[in-house]
């Protein structure tokens, strides 16, 4: 389709669908006689969006005269920004003709998300706070408001079409692949993501620009039970992939499995340590198999083959937690192997700060009866010694 520019006013219901959503948020005139920046931001919107596709503008302004009673229209502004794909501040600061005590509580509350964009002419006054948090988040910043709308777009790219409840789904969630397998498995199950509300995001990359956990509060109709679930957030990150390394025993019990000893936060370990199978993520790379041989090498320091790779499955690990995934393989080590393991126990691997294991080695009836690890990693050496 071509190119489309939709302009929602203060207080008016949005489109039913959408490729892209802005929000300008800003200080605004109090009076009629102050000329407002918002037309000329919707101008350089039309001029811009060239992609095929909706785009959608809020502007907090009404259609027809001054805005003079909140009344209504801050849960309006809030829900307006929520569904933004990038909230586009532009803050012309001038203390007599537009305060921005609003403008600074907004900031406030956005300006850590990743979807925002920020501007201010040169002439602006008391932007510092501002233009320093926006610094240090790597938040794109501009002193024009044509440079401002350009840096919006670069963020959204081509877009995405979004209808109903998805609408509720910022870019910088609908792509990202943990988010799309979640709702995938939601689609295939017939539920209705009916809206949500992006609550937190960790972000990584030269410029925070990859979604590696988020967290959503959804509302989602369970179409098998004709109801809305409205109570709970979704937590989810980019699945893993783990590796059972053993040497078979006469018994079950008897198998030696490789694990890794590592320091991680959540831990509520008596040593304060968490006891796993070698694994993790990447949101580089999207092969499971090849990424459970790089961890296996990162975490023991054992380089092999990918023949050697059995797969046991695909299943969440805790699904009343997160959504995420795990890729389950095993691989049967030799005696050499387990021999070397063992002189690998004092010798740390890892990456550096960000990462340190230590090798461990112990039979599966040890780990059992010792509660050595958490019931998923238990769970996951049972279902592959099987």
């Amino acid at each position: 389709m071509a190119s489309e520019v939709v302009v929602v006013h203060a207080n008016e219901t949005p489109p039913d669908w959408w490729d892209a959503a802005v929000f300008l948020a800003g200080p605004l005139p109090r009076t009629d006689d102050v000329a407002s920046w918002n037309p000329e931001a919707i101008e350089h919107l039309r001029e811009q969006w060239t992609r095929d596709g909706r785009l959608v503008v809020f502007t907090p302004e009404l259609r027809a005269g001054v805005l003079s009673d909140y009344t209504g229209q801050i849960e309006w502004e809030h829900r307006g920004m929520h569904d933004a794909d990038v909230v586009l501040f532009w803050v012309p600061r001038d203390l007599e003709t537009m305060p921005a005590f609003t403008t600074n509580i907004e900031w406030g509350i956005w300006y850590g998300t990743g979807k925002v964009v920020y501007g201010a002419p040169p002439t602006a006054e008391k932007n510092e706070y501002l233009h320093y948090l926006a610094e240090a988040h790597g938040v794109p910043i501009a002193d024009r408001l044509d440079k401002t709308v350009a840096a919006a777009l670069a963020m959204i790219g081509d877009g995405a079409r979004r209808e109903g409840g998805e609408r509720s789904i910022p870019l910088l969630l609908w792509r990202a692949a943990s988010f799309q397998t979640w709702y995938r498995a939601q689609l295939h199950a017939g539920n209705v993501l009916e809206g949500a509300s992006l609550e937190w995001t960790f972000r990584v990359g030269e410029d925070n620009e990859s979604v590696m956990f988020w967290a959503a509060h959804v509302q989602v109709r369970v179409t098998a039970e004709d109801r809305v679930k409205t109570n709970e957030v979704v937590i989810s990150r980019p699945d893993t992939s783990q590796v059972l390394l053993y040497r078979p025993g006469a018994t079950v019990d008897e198998t030696v499995v490789v694990l890794v000893r590592e320091f991680r936060s959540p831990a509520s370990t008596s040593d304060g340590f968490v006891h796993e199978l070698p694994g993790g993520s990447s949101r580089e790379q999207a092969d499971p198999a090849v990424q459970a041989r790089e961890e296996v090498e990162e975490e023991t320091g054992l380089a092999f083959s990918a023949d050697r790779l059995r797969p046991i499955g695909v299943r969440q690990v805790a699904a009343t937690v997160s959504a995420h995934r795990a890729h389950l393989y095993a691989a049967e080590i030799t005696e050499a192997e387990l021999e070397w393991f063992r002189a690998q126990r004092d010798v740390p691997h890892g990456e550096g700060d960000t990462e340190r294991t230590w090798v461990e080695i112990a039979s599966y009836g040890e780990i059992r009866r010792r509660g050595l690890v958490d019931w998923a990693t238990l769970g996951m050496i049972a279902q592959a010694l099987g």
